[in-house]
């Protein structure tokens, strides 16, 4: 049965967000066509992850001592009940994580980047092994599709002056393809210039943001709706 993981991370929870709006509009779209048996959802936000403390960074270096340990034998290696607490945090994100098929995430670009919220989930569901099949040393995460929808106040395309200013979906893209995500499953969908209805010195870009934004629904309709 289709799953999808869906997770958003932007700070403004209202209706104006332009990117909540894409993440719900592909929500949507993947509810009708698989049905809403195996969706499961999460706001960084309102629903934040933790920190990682030094009991997190003890029991990973422990497992990286031991080499690949399933996740099911991490219990038996903490030692202290800061390390337990530390795991019971962690092990259910990476669960939820590998029982997807479909990690839909919304990532508006902070100064150019992604949000702390989003951060926060990375580091913590990035343990040593948690992607890695013990056994034949393969990752878990082959299979898996992960959807990036990106709101960006200015222009950060090809050609653009900002172009290299984009340190979020070239970081979005090593991240994922590190932990075992082949490079042909992860899509980023880009809605560029959302501020320029807002900021007046911007008003000339308005035509180019609708355009942008008419093209970024397009494409999470025919994300959402591929089987």
């Amino acid at each position: 049965m289709p799953s999808l993981l869906h997770l958003d991370s932007g700070a403004n929870r209202s209706g104006e967000s332009i990117g909540r709006q894409l993440t719900a509009l592909f929500a949507d779209t993947w509810r009708s066509v698989h049905g809403p048996a195996d969706y499961r959802y999460r706001d960084l936000v309102t629903d934040p992850v933790p920190p990682l403390d030094t009991a997190y960074c003890s029991l990973g270096r422990r497992l990286e001592r031991n080499g690949l340990v399933p996740a099911a034998e991490v219990d038996a290696l903490t030692e202290s009940p800061a390390e337990e607490r530390e795991w019971a945090l962690t092990r259910p994100l990476i669960a939820d994580l590998l029982a997807a098929d479909t990690v839909l995430i919304g990532a508006p670009m902070y100064n150019y980047s992604i949000s702390a919220a989003l951060k926060a989930w990375i580091d913590r569901v990035s343990f040593p092994g948690a992607f890695t099949d013990p056994d034949t040393g393969t990752g878990l995460l082959a299979g898996t599709r992960v959807v990036v929808i990106s709101t960006r106040g200015g222009a950060y395309g090809p050609g653009t002056p900002l172009e290299a200013c984009d340190f979020q979906n070239p970081y979005l893209r090593a991240h994922f393809g590190r932990q075992g995500v082949a490079a042909e499953n992860i899509h980023f969908v880009n809605a560029e210039m959302t501020m320029a209805g807002l900021v007046p010195h911007l008003a000339d870009f308005r035509p180019l943001a609708a355009n942008s934004l008419a093209a970024a629904r397009s494409e999470v309709t025919a994300l959402a709706a591929a089987r």
